[in-house]
């Protein structure tokens, strides 16, 4: 296969592309004139619509007009599509509702043209490599298509190999695109706010990523590495012998689509139990290794059943019981340091905790403002806009409605959704979607919230276990409110146990670590020159039904046998001038 001139470091470099079909502008000529022939349509419907004051009335009309030439247009409009469908920032919301629907589906592309690139890239004849292949490829998207085979050393795989001559079509289109941003921009249902140019680039990097299956194959490696001790979550094993940039050899997954209730259940799988790992997995992704997957739709999740063996080389005799989630597609991911970790945890807590000039300031951190705004103005708007996110039940609480309540923001504020967190949104809603679709009574909050509740108490650095004290202190006070909502928010879930989260929260209450938090715990006891008797009546009115005294006896027994002799005569003090203060009273 030869090779195109911009292949050569295989990285997204829009300089070089210019200078290419700058000397070549007979390339870029009919596909202007088409591109124009169709958004002149849709650009003039809307200028009608001015004219006769029927936007309101025809906007989703217009909206169903776009997608449909997104479609046409084929693989990158249909990956801007996906896109701009994750931007609240860029996108009008009944636009955006309508670019959802858009389905990266394309008819297949002849499959001898297939077998001969597999041939051209992996340098033998496809007999050679596989002792059988599909004739028709099982599955088609706008960059690729997949067959299924089995190699002569037996095992089943996956086939996948992209479109040929993807690259100068991807290319000639982001050209043509970032010539365009300068000034299309005014004619576009968009809300800029900074140049459009940057937006093209940040696709134009993602999507360079996502051709190059070398990238994928490494990711999904990676990614198994991650989850290399949960038996719950499943990531096919790669061929590298027979991979190649254009060609990636994978395990077969025998699994059933997510969305196929009816085949989950025959299976023996539980809906709910798939819809824990699933979110389970997605915030560990987030919270914990920062790598994440960010494609992660019907087509790219699999339910396998039960009793389905580990990898031989990890635990031969062991069986999952409960089955599994495999994820496939590893081509487009992103990645988390441990600030932005930290940063995007801060700014959950201070939504939750409604502490809005504080979530002002996060969304600087995170770069959805940039350091030079001014917040002053932008701390109400977010009270009025989220201030009933939550609603009357914690319950209620799920991203959708965060990233629609969010949106309404973006057209009157210097917003701007970060490339990152476009992709963690877009991982975020569309996984809760998933679940949402399999259980419509689900409540994310049942599953998001003990394991937040756990990541604090037991997160791999203080700074993140940090965030637990700043969510019950602010200004030096201890926030009994706080900490009633954090145990309200524990109760809406029927099925979980406070008393294992409590449990650790007094082993960290008893360490080292937790030699701050007890102070300030004895000085919220005694502020004012009172003892706050009254708040620590209403914190047990809530827990108590969840505990008995065994429980807390032995709970008490087991945080006190790990202490050191010093570091409990280091407590000592702190519980007896809190008694002699109770004894003045």
């Amino acid at each position: 296969m030869s090779q195109h001139p911009l292949a050569k470091d295989r990285r997204y470099d829009p300089d070089a592309i210019a200078r290419y079909y700058g000397k070549r502008p007979w390339l870029a000529i009919w596909r202007t004139l088409t591109v124009i022939w169709f958004f002149a349509g849709f650009i003039l419907g809307l200028k009608w619509d001015e004219w006769l004051n029927r936007v309101e009335y025809n906007k989703f009309k217009r909206a169903a007009h776009l997608r449909k030439i997104l479609t046409h247009l084929g693989p990158t409009f249909i990956k801007v599509g996906q896109a701009l469908s994750t931007r609240p920032d860029l996108i009008k919301k009944d636009f955006l509702e309508e670019l959802i629907k858009l389905q990266d589906q394309l008819p297949p592309f002849d499959s001898a043209r297939a077998f001969n690139i597999i041939e051209s890239e992996l340098d033998r004849s496809v007999e050679e490599i596989y002792s059988e292949i599909s004739k028709e490829p099982v599955a088609a998207a706008s960059l690729g298509q997949v067959y299924q085979a089995r190699l002569h050393s037996g095992e089943e795989v996956a086939v996948k190999v992209q479109r040929p001559n993807l690259l100068p079509i991807l290319t000639l289109d982001l050209y043509l695109m970032r010539w365009a941003a300068g000034w299309l921009a005014p004619w576009l249902p968009l809300n800029l706010g900074h140049d459009l140019k940057l937006i093209v680039d940040e696709f134009g990097t993602k999507l360079f990523e996502e051709i190059d299956y070398l990238n994928e194959g490494r990711n999904a490696e990676k990614f198994a590495a991650n989850f290399r001790d949960d038996p719950e979550v499943k990531v096919p094993a790669i061929y590298w012998r027979y991979s190649s940039y254009h060609v990636l050899t994978l395990e077969w997954i025998h699994g059933i689509k997510l969305t196929d209730t009816e085949q989950i259940e025959k299976a023996g799988l539980y809906t709910d139990s798939l819809i824990r790992i699933g979110v389970t997995s997605g915030l560990r992704q987030l919270l914990e290794h920062g790598f994440f997957h960010a494609d992660p739709h019907p087509g790219n999740l699999f339910g396998l059943p039960p009793q389905c063996p580990l990898d031989a080389e990890k635990q031969p005799t062991k069986w999952v019981q409960g089955g599994q989630m495999a994820y496939i597609d590893f081509g487009m991911m992103d990645q988390l340091d441990q600030t932005t970790k930290e940063n995007l945890v801060d700014a959950v807590v201070h939504l939750i905790n409604k502490d809005y000039e504080d979530l002002a300031a996060d969304f600087v951190k995170l770069g959805f403002l940039t350091p030079e705004t001014d917040i002053g103005p932008i701390v109400p708007a977010l009270e009025a806009v989220l201030g009933d996110v939550i609603g009357e039940s914690v319950g209620d609480f799920n991203f959708k409605t965060i990233t629609d309540k969010f949106s309404e923001l973006m057209f009157d504020y210097p917003f701007r959704v970060p490339a990152k967190f476009a992709l963690i949104i877009r991982s975020l809603v569309t996984q809760e979607g998933l679940a949402l679709s399999m259980n419509p009574n689900f409540k994310i909050v049942e599953v998001l919230y003990p394991y937040v509740a756990r990541r604090l108490l037991t997160g791999e650095t203080p700074q993140l276990r940090r965030r637990l004290i700043e969510v019950l202190f602010k200004d030096g006070k201890f926030q009994w409110n706080r900490l009633e909502n954090l145990i309200a928010i524990a109760r809406t879930d029927n099925n979980f146990d406070i008393f294992p989260t409590a449990q650790l929260g007094l082993q960290y209450l008893l360490s080292d670590e937790g030699k701050f938090l007890r102070r300030q715990l004895v000085l919220a006891l005694t502020e004012d020159d009172r003892l706050h008797t009254e708040e620590v009546q209403r914190l047990w009115n809530l827990i108590k039904d969840d505990f008995n005294p065994g429980q807390l006896f032995n709970a008490a027994l087991g945080a006190l046998a790990e202490l050191s002799t010093e570091g409990a005569a280091a407590i000592l003090p702190s519980v007896g001038g809190l008694a002699a203060f109770s004894g003045k009273k």
